[in-house]
């Protein structure tokens, strides 16, 4: 036979003559790379077992270029079993279908094929599994391939078997041979009814697949092999199919094996025509029991909690989904978003087996109080729950169910030797089913959440609109925070600090404003707050800090008899980085600014620390030689032991005890109240100066305010009766027209 050439690489030797057909190829000599030898055995075996159309040298050269194929898919980089595949469909497709040729073919891959073809050193590192595979997917391929044939060899019958007679004859005898082959040896289970149902013959695969034999299943009728959970489903479609109103019909179904069991299969059915009229029904069943079980655990594994067996977020999502598409016109939905209070400290202190172990009870709880309305309740994940209301009647009152709920998880919980006492929170939601969408009735049962822990513990909370467009409003600051700061959007104001004695500007204190591009100059009040949440507050003080002393340097430069102080507030959280005595350092630095003309203002709770001892910092800062305040005083600790041993340089009073100070009897004014603050602001300035701290009074609006705060010593003032806080400009021309 003339030598084939080598694709692969491999040497291929001459044809082994010591390896018969019935020979196992394992038993050949290792160490040989012999592809034309191997392909010979296979082309030997194949026809041994069976009918094979073609001569042994044409069979050879097939074979021959599907063992290269196979090497090649061996040792492809990267591997892929789809060449596998369609050596198997060649086979059929060459009508080698004998099934102990696939036997024998598969079994020689595995003994013989690494050794023989690709030789000592050409095997890959997982040579193992590849062959594994590649065994498989020859088997899928021949298996899809003999299938594809069966249905194109039952067309082909159901084309000619009512011919005329003089013509078919031949070809029926010859067509109802290859259909027997194939219907005896196929491993797909086939089997022929008539269109009242009774079974006229299956092949050894259907029978061995419902547990009946050949002869048992012929004196059935097919409507006694269905399911009685989708009998009467099938009936219908098996009864429209015999009608002619389809040809052919597909579906997974399950069948009663003999022994009660079931089995899932893949079930193709074809009507046959005779003259135009239905006569049989042709169906190719496969058993797809084992996937369809993975499936259904995969599935729900997928779709429920693993600790608790309840429906997870994707559950939930899905359910809600349908509830909103189908829901009745004015149909309301709601839902109940629960979170369990403190279980994070159950968890750090008890362990979280034990957590687990609550959850699991918690979960029970719930899922049983709203049993009996059906409600679905799912975890979200963590010591998260959510309850879906979708009734109209008065038990499916999410409040109700909320309370409900709350009410399950407050009693005792016995975990182990624990007894525990939880309490929960709820964000309640309800709407109208077309006016809403998942994702935006989960978002307002989340805000209605934060509302109820807010409140306290073991509360419900009932979504507003008007309230949560706040909070949407007061989230979209937040969010535009870091960029406003990239982009350069806040400005400093700076309102005067006067004394009450001359009438002089001595020093200003700067006050941050945000030029929003959409909604204009914003105040101090609306994002110093969200600032200090989110921890932009450090960024955002270190730039005004280094603003406020680039500005105050060029006033001293251009006016420097005027000893302007700039007064720059720190937040808690900026006078508890550890670097700010270096960020002040360097502003000054940087700036050019000589320190005593710089004031930082503290409230009491910074100036205390966070544990009520003084803050580390204040003697380090004022070894850089700036000026130490504690803003709004009298509102804080008040501690003056521990002011008395600070490096503090000046008290700023705290406005509502200036407020208080009005004209007598002016505009209803209560005379004594009056009074009491005058008295209590006198206390405060005489303490500050037998302190030998410079006291300013903050909130001064009127003359009144400004003569009697003059006549109680009182060093300086700040409010609106000396000015309002006003851009850099302004205070550079005040301080050119004298102060």
């Amino acid at each position: 036979m003339a030598a084939v050439p080598d694709p692969t690489g491999v040497a291929a030797g001459p044809t082994s003559a010591s390896v018969d057909a019935g020979r196992d190829p394992a038993g050949v000599d290792a160490g040989r790379a012999d592809a034309q030898g191997y392909a010979a055995d296979w082309a030997r075996a194949v026809r041994r077992l069976g009918f094979v159309p073609l001569s042994l040298a044409e069979t050879e050269r097939l074979l021959l270029v599907h063992t290269i194929r196979l090497a090649q898919a061996v040792r492809a980089e990267p591997f892929s079993v789809r060449p596998a595949e369609e050596v198997g469909r060649a086979l059929v497709e060459a009508h080698l279908t004998e099934p102990q040729a696939l036997e024998w073919t598969l079994h020689a891959l595995g003994a013989a094929f690494g050794r023989r073809v690709l030789g000592d050193g050409g095997r890959p590192p997982d040579f193992a599994d590849r062959i594994a595979a590649v065994q498989g997917g020859l088997a899928a391929g021949f298996a899809r391939a003999l299938r594809d044939r069966t249905f194109s060899q039952q067309e082909r019958i159901a084309r000619s078997a009512w011919q005329a007679r003089d013509e078919v004859e031949q070809a029926l005898r010859e067509s109802e041979a290859r259909f027997r082959a194939v219907f005896t040896g196929a491993a797909t289970g086939i089997g022929i009814a008539g269109v009242d149902g009774r079974i006229i013959d299956v092949n050894q695969a259907f029978a061995d697949m419902l547990g009946y034999s050949i002869e048992e299943l012929r004196e059935i009728n097919v409507a006694a092999l269905f399911h009685a959970d989708d009998a009467a489903g099938m009936w219908e479609l098996y009864q429209e199919l015999i009608e002619g109103k389809h040809d052919a019909a597909r579906v997974e179904k399950r069948y009663h094996r003999k022994d009660g069991t079931v089995v899932w299969t893949d079930l193709a059915v074809s009507l046959i025509r005779h003259e135009g009229r239905p006569r049989f029904t042709v169906a190719m069943i496969e058993d797809i029991t084992e996937r369809y079980e993975l499936q259904q655990r995969l599935r729900f594994q997928a779709l429920h909690d693993p600790l608790t067996g309840l429906p997870n977020r994707t559950l939930f999502f899905e359910t809600l989904g349908r509830v909103l598409d189908t829901a009745a016109v004015g149909q309301r939905v709601g839902v109940c978003f629960l979170d369990l209070d403190g279980f994070k400290a159950i968890n750090d202190s008890l362990g979280h087996d034990l957590g687990d172990r609550l959850l699991v009870m918690i979960g029970r709880r719930l899922a049983a109080c709203v049993a009996d309305h059906g409600h679905l309740v799912a975890r979200m994940g963590g010591d998260e729950f959510v309850i879906l209301v979708d009734g109209e009647d008065d038990a499916d009152d999410p409040v109700a169910v909320a309370e409900a709920a709350l009410a399950a998880v407050a009693a005792p919980v016995h975990v182990g030797e624990h007894q525990l006492a939880v309490s929960a929170s709820v964000g309640i939601v309800q709407c109208p089913a077309s006016e809403t969408t998942a994702s935006e009735l989960m978002k307002a049962a989340d805000t209605t959440l934060y509302w109820a822990k807010a409140a306290g513990r073991g509360r419900w909370a009932v979504y507003d609109p008007e309230r949560g467009a706040r909070d949407i409003a007061r989230s979209a600051l937040v969010a535009g925070l870091p960029a406003a700061l990239d982009r350069g959007e806040f400005v400093l104001h700076y309102q005067p600090i006067v004394s009450l004695l001359e009438g002089k500007m001595l020093a200003v204190e700067a006050l941050v404003r945000w030029e929003h591009p959409e909604l204009g100059l914003i105040g101090p009040d609306r994002f110093i707050g969200l600032a200090e949440e989110t921890g932009l507050i450090v960024r955002l003080g270190e730039w005004v800090l280094r603003r406020a002393c680039a500005d105050a340097e060029r006033w001293w430069r251009e006016f420097p008899g005027a000893r302007l102080v700039v007064s720059v507030n720190l937040a808690a959280r900026q006078a508890d980085d550890p670097a700010i005595v270096d960020t002040v350092a360097d502003a000054l630095r940087t700036s050019g600014l000589p320190a005593e003309l710089l004031q930082l203002e503290l409230t009491e709770s910074a100036v205390m620390g966070s544990a009520g001892e003084p803050l580390r910092s204040l003697h380090r800062l004022a070894a850089l030689g700036v000026r130490l305040a504690v803003d709004d005083f009298g509102t804080g600790y008040s501690n003056l032991a521990y002011l008395r041993r600070l490096p503090i340089h000046c008290l700023k009073l705290a406005g509502p005890f200036v407020e208080g100070i009005r004209a007598d009897g002016a505009d209803g004014v209560d005379v004594a109240a009056d009074h009491r603050d005058e008295r209590i602001v006198d206390a405060l300035v005489r303490l500050a100066h037998a302190l030998e701290l410079w006291v300013t009074a903050e909130a001064v609006e009127t003359g009144v305010q400004a003569e009697r705060l003059r006549a109680l010593r009182c060093d300086t003032g700040q409010g609106r009766y000396f000015g309002a806080p006003a851009p850099a400009d302004a205070i550079t021309a005040r301080l050119s027209d004298g102060g």
